[in-house]
């Protein structure tokens, strides 16, 4: 494992991950040693199966790949450089990579799911053939399944379908899915893209993507009389709490009716409304409500969504010693429910954030999360679509969050205290922030907080702003703070 502590060195922490990647594979390779390095090593060891300790995605006693703990990001790049170098590589062993990683469902980020996704398309458009995953200890012949056809969960759909529209999210009639010009054409390049069958076993499980993923929770969700009773009396219990050790109890009682009853946790949640009780029971009831055993995204994203978020939201002062430790202790053990349930809605939020906001995002970003994470959280706000940024959060809270991100001066002390903790942003979001800033130039032109943004941006990523020098220049032409001449400076010198 030590000889390839510098290769995963340059994938954490490098801005040109694919071709530091290839150029340090090129010039260690060995075969002869004890400890060799090849593309065949290399990918042994991304595949080599590892027991899960304590994560998020996987029960405990599950057996993973070995780039299955890897931070997100690194997953991703190493996926991006698995795709740019596939040619070294045998196919088979890739594609039953990308198979087992997006095998995990709604576990697996986003942006390794687009990686993965990516170099299966480009093993299946390479000429290789595209084989179906094999079990391991399986002596069966590969089955050839032809790459173009539909999947036979679909053709089942439409043989028993009686309604005009087959898939409600996708509008093809019957003609059109029965019709072998599915294939659809793009420019002069013809550039093909089809439908793929896959493996019975091999199918996505969408429904569980959609449990952890699917956050624009309806308001008309219908819970049962009982079930709205027990909530209302637990709500009136919890607004009369007098005491830490009954706030015990009715946390307690509150993790039974959500999670051991199988119940709308969320809807349950908005009927009992514990935003409502002051930060020291918000606290309790945030540290009785998970257990250590809570992995999935959903019950701990309902939590902080439910208890912390709408508290940060209103925040128009420091918030309180207790909320802080509360919030950092969350998101030290639920990164993945934490950016969901409490940094995208903060971030997302209507009238944008002010200072105090600022600082709790600020210290979590620096004490919380990987840095890698905050990277791939900055592409997705910065770059992603509106989708993919959607927050978790009661329905009765989703007026206080917007669309589209709201640029403050207050946010842009954010970016400059990510770029100061050497947070390695992308050329996509870096292209982006070049974009905002040649917009909100005129508006924030007497801005010593846009001032600093711009001159921190120029020292930290001025290798990335070769191509936006003349527009960037531009833009700080207009501004008139004490560092326009620094930041001015900094661009004359790239």
């Amino acid at each position: 494992m030590e000889q390839w502590v510098p290769l995963f060195d340059i994938f954490l922490n490098s801005p040109t991950p694919e071709i530091e990647a290839s150029l340090w594979l090129h010039r260690s390779f060995n075969v002869s040693s004890t400890l060799p390095i090849s593309a065949a090593s290399f990918l042994s060891l991304l595949t080599q199966p590892v027991d899960s300790v304590g994560s998020l995605y996987w029960n405990f006693h599950d057996r993973v790949m070995f780039i299955q703990t890897l931070p997100s990001m690194v997953q991703s790049r190493i996926l991006a450089f698995l795709s740019v170098e596939q040619e070294r590589f045998c196919s088979v062993d890739l594609n039953r990579l990308c198979r087992r990683v997006l095998s995990e469902g709604c576990g697996v980020d986003f942006w390794v799911q687009s990686a993965a996704r990516d170099l299966l398309d480009k093993l299946s458009g390479s000429g290789r053939q595209w084989v179906p995953d094999l079990v391991l200890g399986s002596d069966e012949s590969r089955v050839e399944i032809e790459f173009k056809s539909l999947p036979g969960w679909l053709k089942d759909a439409v043989a028993v379908a009686t309604d005009e529209v087959v898939l409600p999210w996708l509008p093809l009639s019957h003609d059109e899915l029965n019709s072998r010009d599915l294939i659809s054409s793009r420019d002069t390049e013809q550039q093909q893209t089809s439908l793929t069958q896959v493996g019975e076993n091999e199918l996505y499980n969408w429904k569980d993507v959609a449990e952890g993923m699917d956050i624009d929770h309806s308001e008309n969700d219908v819970l049962d009389p009982e079930m709205q009773n027990m909530a209302a009396r637990l709500r009136t219990r919890l607004m009369n709490v007098d005491s830490g050790s009954k706030t015990v109890e009715l946390a307690e009682e509150i993790r039974e009716l959500c999670v051991d009853s199988k119940a709308d946790s969320l809807a349950v949640l908005g009927l009992i409304e514990p935003w409502k009780v002051d930060d020291e029971s918000a606290a309790v009831l945030v540290s009785h409500l998970l257990s250590g055993s809570d992995e999935e995204l959903a019950w701990p994203s309902h939590v902080i969504s439910s208890v912390i978020l709408p508290k940060l939201l209103a925040l128009e002062r420091p918030a309180s010693r207790v909320l802080i430790s509360s919030v950092m202790n969350f998101c030290k053990l639920h990164e993945r429910a934490a950016e969901y349930g409490l940094l995208i809605p903060l971030l997302m939020r209507k009238d944008g954030i002010n200072n105090p906001i600022c600082e709790v995002i600020t210290r979590i970003v620096k004490e919380c999360l990987h840095r890698a994470h905050v990277s791939a959280l900055c592409q997705k706000l910065f770059c992603g679509k509106e989708g993919e940024r959607k927050p978790i959060c009661q329905p009765c809270h989703q007026c206080l969050i917007s669309r589209e991100l709201v640029w403050t001066e207050s946010l842009f002390s954010l970016i400059q205290n990510i770029m100061s903790h050497n947070v390695q942003l992308t050329q996509d979001t870096v292209d982006q922030l070049v974009h905002q800033v040649h917009n909100l130039a005129p508006r924030f032109s007497r801005s010593l907080k846009f001032g600093h943004f711009l001159l921190c941006l120029t020292k930290k990523f001025g290798s990335l702003l070769h191509s936006h020098k003349p527009l960037l220049t531009e833009s700080v032409a207009q501004t008139n703070t004490l560092v326009t001449k620094s930041i001015l400076s900094k661009l004359e010198s790239l």
